[in-house]
């Protein structure tokens, strides 16, 4: 893989939570494929769906598990069919649990491109974090993330966090919130990650035109 070019794996969060939100993640995430379409031609994007009714994914047909994760397209050259997708986007009815998401695009970016490829690997999650994330078979969710941290180092692969948060007046933080944005929060200081929460639907286009967001995944255990 040519050193200037970009791998990407959109994470997006379909669940009953976001659903006020899609249209606006649907616009920011075209305006960001329009320009690689444009100026960055060799460029791949991938996209990835969680909290769908049924899964399609590899690693739940291998292992199990990452039952409301669908990969909506594989990594591919960009183009215009991602936009179609983009516009397409189904609503989903079940929890969004991002860590699984992460875990399936990191499979992705590993079985495309390989250990040790070079050119920029990111992965870029939009979620409303409102979901419940499932406790793992061993450790806590805290000891996941920092598996799936040094995971993405070893790798080379770079990790954005879009949390979108509109609340009401008056309305504060929920405690399962709060617990999900100290797991992504985690992230960033365990990798190359960075966390940004947004409030309204000008943010997160202002949030997706300011930075090159990227593409992450990981895997719950070992992905060798």
């Amino acid at each position: 893989m040519a050193r200037n070019k970009e791998s990407l794996v959109l994470l997006l969060d379909i669940s009953p939570s976001m659903h006020n939100h899609l249209h606006y993640v649907e616009r920011a995430m075209s305006t960001l494929v329009r320009r690689k379409v444009y100026f960055s031609k060799s460029d791949e994007v991938g996209l990835v769906l969680f909290g769908a009714e049924e899964p399609d994914n590899d690693l739940q047909k291998e292992v199990g598990g990452y039952e409301n994760v669908v990969v909506f397209r594989p990594i591919k050259v960009v183009d215009e069919d991602i936009l179609e997708a983009l516009s397409r986007l189904p609503r989903g009815m079940a929890p969004g649990d991002f860590l699984d998401a992460i875990v399936v695009g990191m499979d992705l970016l590993i079985k495309k491109l390989g250990k040790g490829s070079k050119g920029n690997k990111r992965l870029c999650l939009i979620t409303g974090a409102q979901s419940f994330i499932k406790e793992p078979d061993e450790g806590t969710k805290e000891d996941q993330v920092d598996i799936i941290a040094n995971q993405m180092k070893e790798h080379g692969m770079k990790l954005d966090v879009v949390v979108f948060r509109q609340r009401m007046p008056g309305q504060t933080k929920s405690e399962l919130f709060s617990e999900n944005l100290s797991l992504l929060n985690r992230f960033s200081r365990r990798t190359e990650a960075e966390v940004i929460v947004v409030e309204s639907p000008t943010s997160l286009l202002g949030a997706v035109k300011v930075r090159n967001i990227s593409p992450f995944t990981i895997f719950r255990g070992d992905l060798e």
